[in-house]
């Protein structure tokens, strides 16, 4: 199947419709499906949220839209959508893969076979020489080496592939580095690497923007190592992603007397595999015998709309689900089962929820009140 590009006029309603209130990337691609375009999408927005509880809905201006683009185009940044030709492939099965990211460097290092490496902020010297060496040697055998550019571990990762092409998945704006201390070596990944963002360009990086970095850098990858991680730590979070979305976690074993080691000690107790060098990476990938690879991405096609729904059904089957949700995340085929409702009306009752602000979606398929 031929890849599209978007054109001119599709990519300005995609923005404005991603970037529009309470609209993240499952239901960006649940409204591409339902309407067939990101401009019917818009249209429908303020209604949906309406039955959903939610009046003067925000929607992202066109002039809002455009101030962004000519911001990327200034800064010598590519915006690249779901299905167009450099968008990451890994990324692309995903149910909450970004519709847009932004990407400043060499767009085509994302087409390439990738392995994520991360860890400890605060990462012994002998665990960043390690991983520096690592990422050297899986660089060698013509993986790109993804990282979070955080410093310790991503630091040491990207230096140490830094010649044969690196990526930098950001929390916040491809222009904004963070920390301070990895501005140089931001500007070497722009020139000879990629740094990848899902915010928009000026974003100043959150806590909250971290766990949504993280999952980008495990599904653009094949596998995630994983070297000196405490058990409460934003690497495992990488790891738990890449377990869901179908990828191999590896981990490196340090000693029980270090903190900093406690949560990769507990990965491989849990199943990760064990790896010391990265022969052991490339062999393990090698035995798993093509169960990794990564179909290339096709743009969504539009599904036939759902059957026509009285207000008065959604009425309840909205009381219904709201009343089987709390705080706590559920799976999406729990509502199914429990609701005795088709569906196409509990994905309807949920995306206009969503867009009210009143429900929140997690990985995996969780949704929750909020």
């Amino acid at each position: 199947m031929t890849l599209d590009t978007l054109n001119p006029q599709e990519r300005l309603d995609w923005l404005r419709l991603i970037r529009s209130e309470n609209v993240g990337p499952v239901t960006f691609h649940q409204l591409l499906q339902r309407h067939g375009s990101a401009a019917a999408a818009l249209a429908a927005l303020p209604e949906l949220a309406r039955r959903g509880g939610r009046r003067n809905f925000m929607i992202f201006s066109r002039e809002q839209a455009e101030r962004e683009l000519a911001a990327i185009h200034k800064l010598g940044a590519q915006l690249i959508a779901w299905g167009e030709p450099d968008y990451p492939p890994g990324l692309a099965p995903l149910d909450d893969a970004p519709p847009l990211i932004t990407v400043l460097g060499n767009p085509k290092l994302l087409a390439r076979k990738s392995i994520a490496m991360v860890g400890a902020r605060n990462a012994s010297a002998a665990g960043q020489r390690f991983a520096r060496e690592m990422a050297y040697d899986l660089a060698r055998a013509g993986f790109i080496v993804t990282s979070g550019l955080a410093r310790g571990i991503d630091a040491a990762a990207h230096g140490g592939a830094l010649a044969q092409g690196t990526v930098a998945v950001v929390g916040g704006g491809v222009d904004v580095v963070y920390p301070e201390e990895n501005r140089a070596l931001h500007g070497e990944i722009v020139e000879q690497g990629a740094v990848v963002a899902e915010s928009p360009v000026g974003t100043i990086p959150q806590a909250r923007h971290f766990p949504r970095r993280n999952r980008l850098i495990s599904g653009m990858s094949e596998g995630v190592v994983v070297i000196e991680a405490a058990l409460r730590s934003g690497s495992l979070i990488t790891a738990r992603f890449a377990a869901e979305q179908g990828r191999e976690v590896f981990a490196v074993p340090g000693s029980p007397l270090d903190p900093r080691c406690r949560g990769t000690n507990d990965l491989i107790r849990h199943g990760a595999t064990l790896v010391e060098s990265a022969d052991d990476v490339l062999s393990a990938l090698l035995s798993l015998g093509g169960r990794g690879t990564i179909e290339p991405p096709r743009r969504r096609s539009a599904s036939r709309p759902p059957p026509e729904t009285s207000a008065n059904q959604l009425d309840e089957a909205e009381s219904s689900i709201t009343g089987l949700l709390g705080p706590t995340p559920v799976p999406v085929d729990e509502l199914v089962r429990q609701c005795h409702l088709s569906p196409s009306i509990i994905a309807t009752v949920l995306l206009e929820l969503e867009l009210a602000g009143r429900l929140d979606r997690h990985p995996g398929g969780l949704v929750s009140l909020r």
